[in-house]
């Protein structure tokens, strides 16, 4: 019984700002998607960071709301945020297109899945800080594996963001036990 009462008290309880992030990657190195997320109230600090975000647009740094189409914006609302500057329309046509898509429908894959509770999706925000390896602009890109790796890492990073993900004692174990991928490559280079 009261397993059910915390369960109840997090689906329906007031979620001010969770964060998460995710990475997923195929075979070929620019299909990686390593979103970071924020979710919270849109009465709240994740609320007002969208409004904020959204009416200050920077050069590079376009944001833009994640949607399934163009007239077709996900709940909730998500605001998508680059972490690259874009310079080039190819980049942009790319990120604001099938990235956006996959973005949306992980999303919805979050809801669909039970990550983020139906009741409160026009309650809650989403900023998703996005990856897109500029080396799609050399490659010879396969859509289809792109918005996979998107879509799927987007749903990972809410669901991990949901439910606080790594937690801390699972951290405190395993501190030692992981090492950050680019700086072990940092340490063999230069040994």
């Amino acid at each position: 019984m009261a397993k059910k009462s915390v369960k109840k008290a997090r689906s329906t309880g007031r979620i001010v700002l969770r964060t998460g992030e995710a990475l997923v990657e195929a075979e070929p190195g620019w299909s990686a998607a390593e979103p970071e997320v924020v979710i919270g109230e849109l009465d709240g600090p994740v609320g007002y960071a969208i409004a904020n975000l959204l009416g200050d647009q920077v050069k590079g740094h376009s944001r833009v709301f994640a949607i399934l189409n163009c007239d077709v914006q996900v709940r909730p609302v998500t605001l998508m945020v680059s972490k690259v500057t874009v310079t080039t329309s190819r980049y942009t046509n790319i990120l604001m297109g099938t990235v956006q898509a996959a973005i949306a429908n992980g999303v919805l894959d979050a809801v669909r899945a039970g990550g983020i509770p139906k009741n409160k999706v026009n309650d809650l925000g989403i900023i998703a800080s996005v990856w897109l390896d500029p080396a799609v602009l050399d490659e010879k890109v396969d859509y289809n594996i792109l918005f996979g790796t998107h879509r799927e890492a987007t749903a990972k990073a809410i669901h991990k963001a949901m439910r606080n993900e790594p937690d801390i004692d699972w951290l405190l174990k395993n501190q030692d036990k992981v090492t950050h991928f680019f700086h072990q490559m940092a340490v063999e280079a230069s040994q």
